[in-house]
């Protein structure tokens, strides 16, 4: 191989991978933000056996000039420090720069998970609020996404 047909490969596969790169978004760039996101409804479902199913909403918000394009969503959310709730979802779309976008995912809470919360309730130490954690993932891009995460406190009703 001469070096000039070795720096006409290198070039010919640079010039294909760079549209993936740059068609990955702000995940790949430097200096950008993770998405904010927030649990705005909750849905009851159809469950089966001893599982509940609820589809969250959850409303997505986009701090960069880039928009996310996203190819599938996964989410998992702890209450009290304790696993609740998690799912999947195959949708695709788009939350626009400096947007957002509201999208429902389907969870699974599954009879032991809820047993755990009702005992952690009614041990008395949630007084009023309870600690969540959510946390996932936008699905798609060349390194698999943009990943998320959120806390914060449920107010009990009294």
């Amino acid at each position: 191989m001469t070096p000039m047909s070795f720096i006409r490969r290198r070039a010919a596969l640079l010039a294909a991978v760079f549209p993936i790169l740059a068609a990955t978004g702000c995940a790949v760039m430097p200096g950008s933000e993770p998405p904010r996101v927030n649990i705005v409804g909750l849905e009851k479902m159809q469950g089966e056996g001893f599982e509940l199913r609820f589809g969250v909403k959850l409303r997505v918000q986009n701090p960069n000039s880039i928009p996310i394009e996203y190819d599938g969503l996964s989410m998992e959310l702890d209450v009290n420090g304790r696993a609740l709730a998690s799912g999947v979802s195959a949708d695709k779309g788009t939350v626009p720069r400096y947007g957002e976008a509201i999208i429902t995912i389907a969870v699974s809470v599954s009879a032991v998970a809820a047993v755990r919360q009702m005992l952690g309730l009614a041990d008395g130490s949630a007084r009023g609020e309870l600690p969540y954690a959510l946390r996932g993932r936008l699905g798609g891009g060349l390194l698999g996404g943009t990943r998320f995460s959120s806390e914060g406190t449920l107010k009990l009703p009294q």
